[in-house]
């Protein structure tokens, strides 16, 4: 019986040991969660953030599960999505704009924040600095504050549109990441005699009492500045614009995709791919803390030549042979 017994244990620990070597040959791979909250719709930027986690090696339903929300433009809504999204055990939290970010980092500082198409994130009181961000956030931003980037808009604009001395720039004063752009504006302007309407139009109302000022003052051209509730509405920017034929510029190209007379800025399918490498480094073990802000390398200067046509203006060729695309 005890020959018996030792045998059996002895067998019983064999296969113990086999299966535990099988287990550990053949792991059981892990599925992460993953929160996306954008202020704007799905598209494309949610796409690209996608494109970027299939590259890689990340694949739906296999070795990862996101959980997506969009508020549609609708700032007020943001908290409630971040807090819907947290409570699902997510292991990282990309957000796409800075009022989403800010919510963010209200309702969280455990779980791992990385942030895509910011502008100005330390300024806007997002990060404490680009080099060491600092807590649980990180990510990729757009432009950052004293970069230049309004007074671009609106020296690229006055060179398209000489004649142009009154232009009204759209923004929203609820946004943080929005002044500074106004500033970098006003202080062109000032240097190159351009009177300016800065209106705010973060919202539907605002936004109808800004275009109805700009047919009462009589603009002669439009800067629709970055600000998350301008991309849900870009059809009626841009139509707008179309309708008073007002020369307009724009911060992303989709505008311009869309009719828009031109846009300069960086790409925000480019800011949603290096969200994904820096969610790929988290769950690999990295701390958001010690990932410097990306800063985007390239500004793309975008004219749709269609547009200028309807509006029966001549592009200098000096600036389309500066302009990264041209829309035929």
């Amino acid at each position: 019986m005890i020959l018996k017994s030792t045998a059996a244990r002895f067998a019983v620990a064999l296969l113990l040991l086999t299966g535990a070597g099988a287990a550990h040959a053949q792991p059981v791979p892990s599925v992460y969660r993953i929160g996306f909250v954008g202020s704007a719709t799905a598209a494309p930027q949610f796409s690209a953030f996608r494109r970027g986690l299939r590259d890689l090696g990340y694949v739906e339903g296999k070795n990862v599960t996101l959980e997506a929300r969009f508020a549609e433009g609708r700032s007020e809504r943001l908290s409630e999505f971040v807090a819907d999204v947290l409570r699902r055990n997510i292991d990282v939290l990309v957000v796409g704009s800075t009022p989403a970010a800010l919510a963010a980092k209200r309702a969280t500082t455990s779980v791992p924040i990385v942030f895509a198409s910011l502008f100005d994130p330390v300024g806007a009181g997002v990060v404490r600095s680009l080099a060491q961000p600092g807590g649980n956030i990180t990510g990729a931003a757009i432009g950052v504050g004293g970069s230049g980037l309004g007074g671009k808009w609106i020296e690229l604009l006055k060179e398209a549109v000489p004649h142009a001395s009154q232009i009204a720039v759209l923004w929203n004063s609820a946004n943080p990441a929005s002044a500074a752009s106004v500033r970098e504006i006003e202080t062109a302007a000032q240097s190159m005699k351009v009177k300016l309407d800065v209106l705010d139009a973060g919202n539907t109302p605002t936004l109808d009492s800004a275009f109805a000022t700009i047919d009462a003052r009589g603009a002669h051209a439009i800067i629709v500045t970055n600000d998350p509730f301008f991309t849900p509405n870009r059809d009626k920017l841009v139509q707008f614009a179309a309708r008073k034929r007002l020369p307009a510029m724009y911060y992303f190209k989709s505008f311009a995709d869309a009719g828009g007379l031109m846009a300069y800025g960086a790409s925000l399918e480019d800011s949603y791919r290096q969200a994904a490498i820096y969610v790929d480094r988290i769950l690999k073990g990295a701390k958001p803390a010690d990932l410097p802000i990306q800063q985007p390398t390239r500004f793309e200067l975008i004219i749709n030549a269609r547009t200028a046509r309807a509006l029966k203006l001549t592009i200098p060729q000096t600036l389309l042979l500066r302009a990264d695309h041209i829309i035929e």
